[in-house]
C-alpha cells in the first residue's frame, strides 16, 4: 500500500466520523470511545471474515450452498414458468446482442426460496443462536441492551421491517437512539433473501471472488458502524433489557415457518419487482428532461446519475477509492440513495470494464450493500409504527438521521475493506 493511499484512509476514518458529527443531538456527551471500539471491531472483523483460514471454509462451503440453492430454486421456477426462468432451456434460437436474463422469472424466485428456508432455520433455533452470539459482541463494546442488540444484529439476516418483530413487545419502551440504532442498522444492511439474488445479478462482474462471502462480511461489518453513527448522533445510556434472556418465538411450527416465509418472500419479490419497474422507468424519464436542459446549457450527458455522482464525490474519496475513478463509483452510491441497491448493482453489474479497479470495484460493492435510499424510510417508518403506533413521532424525528448514519454505516464498511 502507498504513502498516498495510507494517508487517504486515515483521511477517511477521520472524515467519515466529522460528517455525523454536526447531525448530533449532543456534541458534547458524544463517547468517542465507542468510536474508536467500532472502528477496531470492523478491522478486527474484516481480518477475520476474510483472512483467517477458517472462515473463508466456512464461507466456501456457504458459497457451494448457494448454488445448490440456486439449481434448487430454477427446478421450482422452472415447473411454473417454464424456459422463462432457465435460458439456456428456450425451445426456440435466439439470435441478436440483448440480455437473456429475464429479472422476473430468473432472479425474484430465489427471494421466495431463501425466505422461505430463512423462516424455518429461525424456527429450528439455528439462526437465533447465531444471531445472538453475535449481538453479545455489540451488547458489550456499545453498552446497549439485549432487545436492540438482537434487533440490530438480526438484519444481518432478516429484512429491515422482519428484524424489528423479533423485538417489537420491546418497541414502545425503547429510548430515542434505540429507535434510531433499529432503523440505522436495518437500512446499512441487506437481507439473506437479497443477497441471494444478488449473487446470481453480480456473477459475470465478479467471477473471481466469493461473493456470498463479500455480501455476508458487508452486512456484519455494517452494524458495529450503524451503532457508532447512532451513538454519535443521539448519544444517550439509557438501556432497555429483555424480561429474561429467550429470543422471542416467531413462528408456531416448521410447517407454519415455511409458509410464512414464502409468503414474506413474495411480498418482497412483488415489492422489489414494482420499485424497479416504477422507479427505473421514472429515472430513464427525468434523464430525458435533463438530457434537454443540458444541452441548452452546454453538458451534453447531463442525467441524474451525473449530479448524484457529484453530490457523492467527496465522500466516495474518503472511502479511499482512487480519485480517477471516485466519480463513477459515486454515480453508484448515488443512485442507491435516490432510488435503491437493486438499481444501483443493476448499474454496477453492467459497468464497462476499466472504469473501475478491482479494488474500487469491492470497494463500491461494499458501500452499496444497505437499504439505505428514501423509499426505505417510509417503509421502515410505516412498518415498525403499525408494530408501535405510539412511536410513530419518534420515528420520523429519527428517521433521516438513521438515512445519513446507514450510508455512512456503509461507507465506513467500504472503507474497511479497502484496507484488506
Amino acid at each position: 500500500m502507498s504513502i498516498t493511499s495510507l494517508f487517504q484512509i486515515i483521511i477517511g476514518f477521520i472524515g467519515l466520523v466529522c460528517i455525523a458529527i454536526p447531525f448530533s443531538k449532543n456534541r458534547s456527551s458524544i463517547d468517542y470511545r465507542h468510536i474508536i471500539a467500532a472502528i477496531f471491531l470492523q478491522i478486527v472483523l474484516a481480518f477475520a471474515l476474510l483472512k483467517i483460514p477458517f472462515i473463508v471454509q466456512i464461507f466456501a462451503y456457504l458459497s457451494e450452498g448457494v448454488t445448490a440453492l440456486q439449481a434448487a430454486t430454477q427446478e421450482g421456477a422452472q415447473f411454473v414458468f417454464g424456459y422463462l426462468s432457465n435460458s439456456s432451456t428456450s425451445p426456440f434460437e435466439t439470435s441478436g446482442t440483448g440480455n437473456s436474463m429475464i429479472f422476473a422469472f430468473q432472479i425474484l424466485p430465489l427471494i421466495i426460496v431463501i425466505s422461505s428456508l430463512s423462516a424455518l432455520l429461525w424456527f429450528w433455533n439455528i439462526l437465533p443462536l447465531i444471531i445472538r452470539a453475535i449481538s453479545k459482541i455489540f451488547e458489550k463494546l456499545f453498552n446497549i441492551g439485549g432487545p436492540i442488540g438482537l434487533g440490530a444484529t438480526a438484519n444481518i439476516i432478516m429484512g429491515q421491517v422482519e428484524a424489528p418483530l423479533l423485538v417489537r413487545p420491546f418497541l414502545s419502551k425503547m429510548s430515542e437512539k434505540e429507535l434510531l440504532i433499529l432503523m440505522t442498522a436495518g437500512m446499512s444492511t441487506v437481507s439473506g433473501s437479497i443477497m441471494i439474488a444478488l449473487v446470481s445479478m453480480l456473477a459475470p462482474q465478479f467471477p473471481d471472488i466469493n461473493l456470498i462471502q463479500h455480501l455476508v462480511s458487508a452486512s456484519i461489518l455494517s452494524i458495529p458502524a450503524a451503532i457508532m453513527y447512532a451513538n454519535i448522533m443521539i448519544p444517550s445510556s439509557e438501556v432497555t433489557n429483555f424480561d429474561g434472556n429467550s429470543v422471542p418465538k416467531v413462528y408456531d411450527s416448521s410447517m407454519d415457518a415455511i409458509t410464512r416465509g414464502t409468503r414474506d418472500g413474495l411480498d418482497i419479490c412483488l415489492n422489489v419487482g414494482a420499485i424497479l419497474i416504477a422507479f427505473i422507468a421514472l429515472v430513464s424519464l427525468l434523464n430525458s428532461l435533463l438530457g434537454i436542459l443540458g444541452g441548452w446549457i452546454g453538458i451534453s450527458d447531463l442525467s441524474l446519475q451525473l449530479i448524484l455522482g457529484f453530490i457523492f464525490f467527496p465522500i466516495v474519496w474518503l472511502m479511499g477509492v482512487p480519485l480517477s475513478e471516485t466519480l463513477a463509483s459515486a454515480e453508484l452510491l448515488g443512485l442507491k440513495t435516490a432510488l435503491n441497491e437493486f438499481v444501483a448493482y443493476g448499474a454496477l453489474a453492467n459497468i464497462e470494464p476499466g472504469v473501475l479497479s478491482d479494488r474500487s470495484k469491492l470497494i463500491t460493492l461494499y458501500a452499496l450493500c444497505g437499504f439505505a435510499n428514501f423509499s426505505s424510510v417510509g417503509i421502515l417508518v410505516s412498518g415498525i409504527g403499525a408494530m408501535a403506533p405510539e412511536r410513530k413521532n419518534d420515528l420520523i424525528k429519527v428517521s433521516v438521521k438513521a438515512l445519513i448514519g446507514a450510508t455512512l454505516a456503509s461507507c465506513m464498511t467500504g472503507l474497511v475493506i479497502g484496507i484488506f
